[in-house]
């Protein structure tokens, strides 16, 4: 019910507006500055997210954070007389905990104005520029030249990217197509409408060419392997957009024209939304764990990458004790193995989960099914992917430092890439002071190529690398070649294993039975990345090195503000510390749990007293938006 009160109030605020960006023509031309009012959505709302608004000269006039509970926000600019187009950044953590940088842009100027920013809205916003927004809202004070275009191609961006997702509008059953405005529509919110259930049915990715051309990326997000069903090359594109009767559709590069939809599960997710509710009513009511259990909401629930029933119930139960809420759901995907044309079981979904002051705590992630059938519970219900184990491959980055920050030079290449996989070994104990249970000891990943690679148990929480097929027993690193395939190792093959969907099996026993999985890379390796991508800390320098000390001391403070504002696409995921005998044997690894963003400090409180002497490091994991995986080593300073 909140859900809908907060929906219908943010309705009557845009309408009010006027509902959109036009009637005006370079700037408003009163004396009392505009108004600008929107939501930024990735299908769930980006909540407590940072908002800029820059005008056509590149001037800032205006910042605003996003509501808490809708993501909708609203500001009064700081010029009464701003020059067009208006250029909107959105910067903040999505529903599944990735970050998102995501752009919109006002073409004209009046008294009241609607910008959304969403990843439809920023893919206009490519389209009209012809290449990644980001750089340009950057510089924006120098790209003077790009921002009128901008405003001159955003209207037939916005028509054009809408005959590219023509099919999910067709069984999204708009009223009226060709009037829907995905910058300014005045009826939009985050509540799982036509609107938003169009943003959420599609992938969408900027990317590169091998000839580094800029490409909008835009795929089926249900399908089983995240396909860039239909590609166009931006430069192309806005050259025709900027033509008087141009046919930017001759940028498409792919052989499908639009993408293909999940067209009987689209006209089954508007109620999805009730189930985030009835979640939130039962931690409200303070519901016993043999209550929760017996629920409805988690009746036909299985399990999910190695989570059971038992474990999801107590989950929570530890919500409902603290008080905790779900914000929206997000859809991430499909769980099925083999989804049937148009439609998807097993839905993958994630949401926030918040405390009572509304800042966000967790991350929830499951997957949940409909039963049209149903009368006396939500049609929406918890039901888990199936999976005995989570898997999962990713594209992956590699760079050493010294002690000062500097590069290592005792690595070559430096930075390095390969591919991360990941295949859970340990589930967690039940009791925590207790070791974590073993869950998996050995599996064979077959490349795309044809190679395949060992893995065994190495008493940490994911399977490690092995130079020996069927060893169940190895010695971990501690570091990223635990669970990397680099460029340099046997079995890397190049482009094959490296592109976007590529498709990566593994096979292994649990309890006694045999399985197979599969997973597919959701971006491509990139050949060379940038330096400045990979995570650092704050204040190392050569006149302050990060000591070996100081990582065992238990009281080192760490942050990586710079590193953080310079990369809102980023997050860090894992930090640890890595202890290795000099004389050889196993490391000590010392995790330390990594704050939810905006948090950019932690302290690595854990003390650790070498018996012999050892090398000490300090390992930072971070993660794009697209899953790539970028690694920092700090070698400590003896």
């Amino acid at each position: 019910m909140l859900y809908r009160f907060a929906a219908l109030a943010l309705t009557l605020l845009l309408a009010s507006c006027g509902g959109g960006g036009g009637g005006g023509s370079g700037s408003s031309g009163s004396s009392t500055p505009p108004t600008l009012r929107g939501v930024a959505a990735t299908g769930a709302p980006l909540v407590n997210a940072a908002v800029s608004v820059v005008d056509g000269q590149g001037k800032s006039v205006g910042t605003a954070t996003t509501h808490p509970a809708d993501g909708s926000y609203s500001l009064t600019l700081s010029s009464t007389n701003p020059a067009a187009p208006l250029f909107i950044q959105v910067r903040g953590m999505d529903a599944t905990g990735a970050m998102q940088v995501l752009h919109s842009t006002v073409p004209t100027v009046s008294s009241a104005m609607v910008a959304h920013v969403t990843p439809l809205t920023n893919a206009i916003v490519a389209l009209a520029l012809g290449t990644e927004p980001a750089p340009v809202f950057a510089a924006a004070s120098s790209s003077g030249s790009q921002l009128t275009q901008l405003a001159s191609a955003a209207p037939a961006a916005g028509t054009f990217l809408k005959t590219l997702v023509k099919t999910q509008v067709s069984d999204l059953k708009f009223s009226d197509a060709t009037a829907l405005d995905l910058l300014a529509d005045a009826t939009f919110a985050a509540n799982k409408g036509a609107h938003d259930l169009l943003i959420e049915s599609v992938r969408v990715d900027l990317a590169r060419s091998s000839r580094n051309v800029p490409l909008l990326q835009i795929g089926n997000k249900f399908l089983a392997a995240p396909t860039a069903e239909v590609v166009v090359e931006l430069p192309t594109a806005q050259t025709e957009l900027l033509k008087s009767g141009g046919t930017p559709a001759t940028a498409i590069t792919s052989t499908l024209k639009a993408v293909t939809s999940a067209t009987t599960l689209l006209g089954n997710l508007p109620g999805l939304d009730d189930l985030g509710a009835a979640l939130n009513q039962l931690i409200a009511q303070g519901t016993s764990v043999s209550a929760i259990l017996a629920h409805p909401l988690v009746t036909g629930y299985d399990k999910h990458n190695s989570r059971t029933k038992t474990d999801l119930v107590d989950i929570l139960a530890t919500y409902t004790a603290a008080n905790r809420q779900f914000g929206r759901f997000q859809l991430v995907g499909c769980a099925d193995d083999a989804p049937a044309t148009g439609n998807c079981t097993k839905v993958l979904v994630s949401a926030l989960i918040s405390d009572s002051t509304g800042a966000v705590v967790d991350v929830f992630a499951d997957a949940v099914s409909y039963n049209k059938a149903a009368t006396t519970s939500n049609k929406w219900n918890l039901i888990g992917n199936g999976k005995k184990l989570a898997y999962g491959v990713f594209p992956l980055a590699f760079r050493a430092l010294n002690a000062d920050g500097t590069a290592s030079t005792a690595v070559s290449p430096n930075p390095g890439i390969g591919l991360q996989v990941e295949i859970q070994a340990q589930t967690p104990n039940p009791i925590p002071t207790l070791p974590a249970d073993q869950l998996l000891s050995a599996a064979t990943v077959q490349l795309p190529g044809g190679f395949s690679i060992p893995f065994g148990y190495c008493s940490r929480p994911l399977l490690c690398v092995s130079g020996t097929p069927g060893a169940t027993s190895l010695v971990p690193t501690g570091g990223v070649g635990d669970l990397a395939i680099q460029r340099a190792a046997v079995g890397w093959i190049g482009t094959a294993d490296s592109v976007r969907a590529a498709k990566f099996v593994a096979s292994y026993t649990i309890a006694g039975t045999a399985e197979t999985r599969t997973a597919y890379l959701r971006a491509d390796v990139l050949g060379d990345p940038a330096t400045s991508r990979f995570p650092t800390l704050d204040g190392i320098t050569t006149s302050a090195p990060l000591f070996a000390a100081n990582l065992q001391s238990g009281t080192l403070s760490i942050s990586w503000t710079t590193w953080a504002a310079a990369n809102p696409d980023l997050r860090i995921i894992e930090i640890k510390r890595v202890f290795t005998p000099t004389a050889g044997g196993s490391p000590t690894v010392l995790d330390t749990t990594v704050p939810l963003p905006s948090k950019t400090a932690v302290t690595l409180s854990t003390s650790y007293t070498p018996v012999d002497a050892v090398t000490s490091e300090l390992w930072l994991q971070a993660v794009d938006s697209q899953g790539r995986r970028f690694h920092t080593r700090y070698t400590g300073k003896v």
